[in-house]
Parts: C-alpha cells; structure tokens; sequence
C-alpha cells in the first residue's frame, strides 16, 4: 500500500454549512446530482457545483505538490480519472509546460463543456474501463471520484488504475474518523455511493491490492 498524505493540502477551503445542507437535501437532489450533467456542474447548488467555471486560485496552488511529491517534470505523463472540465490538467500544463495530459470523465456534458485548451486530451470513459493500455502514464489521479462507485465497482476502478500506471497514483475518497465526522460527511454527501472510515479504507485498499497513494475527503 502506498502512502497517506495530502496534498491537496494547498486547495483553498471554502467554509461549508455541513448542517444546512443535510437538513435540505433530498433523495431526488441525489438522483440529479448522480447524472453528472448540467444540474450538477452548471445548475442549482443542491445538486453540485452551481456554477463549475475555471479560477486559477484552486488548482495553481496545488500542482508543485504534486510536481515536487512525484518529481514531474515536461516528459511525466499524466491521466486524471474524474477530470471533469479539466481545470487540474490545465492548471499542470501551466506549471510544467510540455507536460503529457491526459483526462476521463463519464459526464459527456463535462467533456463537452471542458476548457478548449485541453478538449484535445479529454474523452469520455469509465473508470471501470480505462482506454488506454497498460503503463500508459506516470501518474494517475483521481480526486473524489471512484467513491462514487458501488464498492464492487469501485474494486474494478482502482484494478484500472493500477494497470494503466507504471510508476504512480494518487486517490482522495470520502471518509471519517469519528462519529462527528461521520455525520457531517454524510449530510454533506450528495453522490458517493462508498463512504467509510479511514481505516476501513485502508483495508479495503490492501484486499484490494491497490499500491498508491491515497487521503481522505471530510467536509
């Protein structure tokens, strides 16, 4: 097993009404935001983002985390799972020119609404099955995404990510450590089907046999 560490550590953190939102949220909020399409990137704030739109302020300072952790450098190839629009692979090529991008989203709207920069490099996929062959990239990542799998999915998920990689990866999750934590993920949580304790996550992730890296999404 790889290790635990954050490094999303630099993403600015906005301050989250975990309560309200829990009190709120329904059921069919869930079944929108599940779609991955417009209500959930561009659409009311119950079902996502409300309005998923690019700012340098939350991926620039991320990236020479990542770049210094993984030594990336204009030859490392790079596959983000759950790219969305691709702001995080935009904001690599920014900081590591000539870097090799590469991008999946299972949100058609996502892909056909991501940054014209980076559409070349972006399609639609799964995460269950990568389009690409074994050892393709240097590092992959995918941030709060495979959590949004059904846990027999999600085995599947992290068995592709091990196989298109040949050196790294990186996965953040939803997760908790105590009770409060607990409650506060789960009125927050709106599309992950897979929440559990850090530590059940880390056995999970050696049955598994997954090998990256990893840390823990809690509102």
């Amino acid at each position: 097993m790889g290790t635990e560490i954050d490094l999303l550590v630099n993403y600015p953190r906005s301050k989250r009404n975990v309560k309200e939102r829990g009190q709120s949220k329904t059921e069919e909020d869930r079944r929108i935001a599940r779609q991955f399409g417009k209500e959930f990137f561009d659409g009311d704030r119950k079902y996502g983002y409300g309005g998923f739109n690019y700012h340098p302020r939350f991926w620039q300072p991320v990236i020479p985390t990542f770049r210094e952790f993984y030594k990336l450098t204009n030859k490392s190839s790079i596959l983000d799972v759950g790219c969305g629009k691709g702001f995080m692979l935009y904001d690599f090529t920014q900081v590591i020119p000539d870097v090799k991008i590469s991008g999946i989203d299972v949100s058609s709207y996502a892909i056909e609404h991501a940054m014209e920069s980076v559409k070349p490099f972006v399609q639609v996929a799964d995460a269950r099955k990568l389009p690409f062959p074994d050892k393709s990239f240097d590092l992959v990542i995918a941030i709060n995404t495979v959590h949004n799998l059904e846990r027999k999915d999600l085995i599947i998920a992290l068995k592709e990510i091990q196989r298109v990689t040949k050196k790294h990866s990186f996965i953040s999750v939803d997760a908790y450590r105590n009770d409060e934590e607990k409650e506060s993920m789960f009125d927050w949580n709106l599309t992950a089907k897979t929440i559990m304790h850090v530590d059940e996550w880390k056995q999970f992730f050696k049955e598994v046999g997954y090998t990256g890296d990893y840390f823990w999404f809690i509102p």
